[in-house]
């Protein structure tokens, strides 16, 4: 069954904000962060929304992150040459990953390598946002996502593995227009053979060292 909001235990040291629509979250992240944000940097990764017709969540996201003080450095994986996208995501205090397609997102993360980059710098206890898709890439495989994408934005992507930072499997939009219906189907497929972690666009996953907590 989807587990309810409270928390459990991983084991692997990693320092995760998984939510669906960042700006209605950002208020839990400062105290998240445990520490001063005004002057940190910030990479921010809105590659899931280029084939997307709807893209404000980028603009919001971005909004809500130099509300809290950051230094926002966009990275747009289809364009950015290797270097700069090795030395952005070294050289950033916390890396971002927007919402979008989360098949088109996984698909330029390998394309350019990032997603060993990504993994990397997760792995050395740097903090990450994940806003939907950029939530849903971190789980072992990202099938379930045709329920909410057009996988076919993807046409170079044949494996879908996902970075398998954690896990579970993160269900954004829980409840919330127009994915209702999507999560539900999620829910209905998997339900028996996965650990769903559904959150709303008001709640999000919180990862630090070995506990998950949902608030």
């Amino acid at each position: 069954m989807p587990e309810a909001a409270g928390s459990d235990i991983i084991t692997d040291m990693k320092t995760l904000f998984l939510c669906s629509f960042f700006k209605d979250v950002a208020r839990l992240f400062p105290a998240f962060a445990e520490g001063e944000l005004a002057g940190k940097t910030i990479t921010f990764i809105p590659t899931a929304s280029v084939p997307e017709r709807i893209k404000f969540y980028v603009k919001s996201g971005k909004k809500a992150l130099r509300k809290l003080g950051l230094i926002v450095e966009v990275l747009e994986l289809t364009t950015a040459p290797a270097n700069v996208i090795s030395a952005t995501l070294r050289k950033n205090d916390f890396i971002y990953i927007a919402g979008g397609n989360t098949f088109f997102l996984l698909q330029e993360l390998r394309r350019t390598g990032a997603d060993k980059l990504v993994a990397e710098q997760i792995e050395a206890g740097k903090l990450y946002i994940g806003e939907s898709a950029g939530a849903v890439v971190l789980s072992p495989i990202i099938d379930y996502a045709k329920l909410y994408d057009d996988c076919a934005k993807a046409p170079d992507l044949t494996d879908y593995t996902g970075l398998g930072i954690v896990d579970f499997y993160p269900c954004p939009h829980h409840t919330n227009f127009p994915f209702k219906r999507a999560v539900e189907k999620v829910v209905e497929r998997y339900d028996a053979e996965r650990s769903l972690k559904l959150i709303s666009n008001s709640q999000a996953i919180m990862v630090r060292g070995a506990a998950i907590t949902r608030a």
